[in-house]
């Protein structure tokens, strides 16, 4: 199964789970305070991890497939996630 699978594909998957170990980590440590002040703090700094790891997966896709897809495809891309950025910002 994980004989000829890409690098980039590989770096993707490594940062969603490391994304989702730091939201279980999250989820627990809400449990283990067990106040919702703190589970507050907790959710806002996931809330600046999420849009790190979604730049960061992007890029990396990104990257993988430059080769194979025109720059104004590349630029598309980019805008769609610069939107969503956008979209999420309070």
């Amino acid at each position: 199964m994980f004989g000829i699978l890409e690098k980039a594909v590989l770096g993707m998957a490594l940062l969603r789970i490391l994304s989702g170990c730091l939201e279980l980590l999250a989820a627990g440590l809400m449990i283990k305070f067990n106040q919702v002040e703190k589970a507050i703090i907790i959710n806002s700094l996931l809330a600046v991890v999420g849009p790190l790891i979604l730049i960061s997966t992007t890029t990396i896709g990104l990257i993988g497939i430059a080769d194979r897809v025109s720059l104004s495809k590349l630029v598309l891309i980019l805008l769609g996630v610069a939107l969503i950025l956008i979209g999420i910002r309070k």
